[in-house]
């Protein structure tokens, strides 16, 4: 496994707690990859795009993405990303406490990569984040950070 790469997860949450068990679901697995936290949706754009205090921001290989923020809300962040040219590569995993199976369709339409309900169990919350990392870092195979950014 030495051949894996690190890579940098962007995470768009606004709530502290889910911030700090994503953190934690990390560290504790001793996940290699880089965290990125924007508390909302207008941030994580900005993040995206390099504007203003984020102008040196890496290009994330991988977006956590809540649904409901403020400012600008998760699904309009979704079809942000995936109607820029430029953005529209980066896997996004829509991770959050929303089960309706509105958010559902309308995240696959809006072509999310996955659609991942919180579970409120921190045991099942550090499993999901560390199989979301399995998936995305030993499974799939990521296009590079250069390319088109």
């Amino acid at each position: 496994m030495n051949d894996l790469r690190w890579i940098d997860v962007l995470l768009v949450e606004d709530d502290p707690g889910d911030v700090l068990l994503t953190r934690e679901a990390f560290e504790l697995n001793k996940v290699r990859n880089k965290l990125h936290v924007v508390n909302d949706g207008e941030q994580a754009m900005a993040f995206l795009r390099r504007e203003g205090e984020y102008a040196d921001a890496p290009r994330p290989d991988l977006i956590l993405l809540d649904l409901n923020l403020p400012r600008k809300d998760g699904r309009e962040v979704l079809q942000d990303i995936k109607a820029d040219e430029n953005l529209r590569r980066i896997p996004v995993v829509v991770l959050t406490t929303s089960e309706s199976e509105e958010d559902i369709l309308r995240s696959y339409n809006l072509h999310a990569n996955a659609y991942v309900s919180k579970p409120v169990d921190f045991d099942q919350f550090i499993n999901v984040v560390r199989r979301i990392d399995d998936f995305f870092v030993t499974v799939v195979k990521l296009p590079t950070s250069d390319h088109g950014y």
